[in-house]
C-alpha cells in the first residue's frame, strides 16, 4: 500500500522514516512530504492507500479526489475536521491518535490558569518597558474551586493537577462518572461556585455554544474561564461582552471559532483581561513523539488486517 504523510506532524522527516521502517519492510511505499501545505493536499494523496495527517481539513472534495483511499490515520485528537459520515458511506477507516496530548494540554491549563492570577503576560511586557513594577497584586490558585467541565482523559488530569496545587475541584460531565478527589455537581452549581472553569469537552451539536451569554451571567465576577478544547463552546461575542463589562474577571483561550491567525475584528484581541494562544496546547516535543509512534501503530495494525 501507498502511505502518504501529508505532513511531518512537527517532526524530521528522518524520525518518521525511522519509525515507519517496519512498515517499509513489509513491502509498503511511505511517502513524507516535509513541509505543511494544504492546498496541495489533494496533488499529494491522489494515489494513496492511507494517508496520514494531523488537522488540516478533509472534506468530500479530498475524499472525491483520492478514489484509492481506504484508511485516514489521523494525528489529533478530535475529529471534526474530518468529513466521517462520507468517509462512512465510502467504507474507509478513520483512526485518531487519543491520548497523545493529555499531559500537554493538561499542563497548559494549569499554566494559563495561573498565567492568567498573575498577570503573567502583562507584567513581562512592563519589565521589557524598564517602566515600571508589577501591574496589580496577583492572586494563588491555591483554595480556589476549579470547576473541570468534562471528565475524559485531559480533564481527570487537570483535576489531579489542580488537587496537587491545594485546589478545590468540582466537575460537570455528560454521563456519572467516579473521579477520587473530585465533586461531580450539575452545571449550575459548578458555573456558580467555580473560581477558575477549564473546559475540556469534545465539540458537537450538544457542546457547541455550551458557554453563552446565560452561563456567563451565572459565574462569579471574580471568575476566570479556560478553554483548551474547542473554540465554539464558547460563544465568542457572549464571552467578550462579559469580559468587557465585568461579569467574569478573565478568559484564557487556546482555541477560537477559527484557526490562528485570528481575523482583526475579534472582539477578544482588544480586551486587556485575556490570555491568547495560538492552539499550542498539545505542541510538545513529548507529545509529537507519541503521536507518531500512535498513528504508524494504527496503519500497522490496519496493514496487518488486510494482508
Amino acid at each position: 500500500m501507498k502511505i502518504v504523510f501529508l505532513e511531518p506532524l512537527g517532526l524530521s522527516v528522518e524520525r518518521i522514516e525511522n519509525e515507519c521502517r517496519a512498515l517499509k519492510q513489509m513491502g509498503h511505499e511511505v511517502v513524507i512530504y516535509p513541509d505543511r501545505c494544504p492546498e496541495k493536499n489533494i496533488e499529494r494523496a491522489c494515489d494513496a492507500d492511507i494517508v496520514v495527517e494531523s488537522n488540516m481539513p478533509l472534506r468530500k472534495d479530498f475524499l472525491d479526489a483520492c478514489p484509492n483511499l481506504k484508511m485516514l490515520s489521523i494525528a489529533f485528537t478530535g475529529l471534526d475536521h474530518i468529513d466521517l459520515k462520507e468517509c462512512e458511506r465510502r467504507g474507509i477507516v478513520v483512526n485518531n491518535a487519543a491520548g497523545y496530548s493529555t499531559e500537554a494540554v493538561a499542563e497548559e491549563a494549569i499554566c494559563m490558569m495561573i498565567g492568567l492570577y498573575r498577570h503573567i503576560i502583562e507584567n513581562d511586557k512592563i519589565t521589557r518597558s524598564c517602566k515600571g513594577a508589577s501591574i496589580a497584586p496577583g492572586r494563588e490558585i491555591s483554595c480556589k474551586t476549579v470547576g473541570v467541565v468534562g471528565l475524559g482523559a485531559i480533564g481527570q488530569r487537570v483535576a489531579m493537577l489542580a488537587k496537587a496545587f491545594g485546589c478545590n475541584v468540582i466537575a460537570w460531565n455528560r454521563t456519572y462518572k467516579e473521579v477520587d478527589g473530585v465533586t461531580l455537581v450539575d452545571k449550575e452549581t459548578l458555573l456558580k461556585e467555580s473560581d477558575i472553569i477549564t473546559l475540556h469537552i469534545a465539540l458537537n451539536d450538544e457542546t457547541r455554544n455550551f458557554i453563552t451569554a446565560k452561563e456567563l451571567e451565572i459565574m462569579k465576577p471574580s471568575a476566570i474561564i479556560v478553554n483548551a478544547a474547542r473554540g465554539p463552546i464558547i460563544n465568542t461575542g457572549d464571552l467578550a461582552e462579559a469580559l468587557k463589562n465585568g461579569k467574569i474577571s478573565g478568559a484564557a483561550l487556546d482555541v477560537f471559532d477559527t484557526e490562528p491567525p485570528l481575523e482583526g475584528n475579534n472582539p477578544l484581541l482588544n480586551l486587556t483581561n485575556t490570555m491568547l494562544l495560538p492552539h499550542i496546547g498539545f505542541a510538545t516535543e513529548e507529545a509529537f513523539q507519541l503521536r507518531l509512534g500512535i498513528v504508524v501503530e494504527n496503519v500497522a495494525r490496519f496493514v496487518g488486517e488486510k494482508q
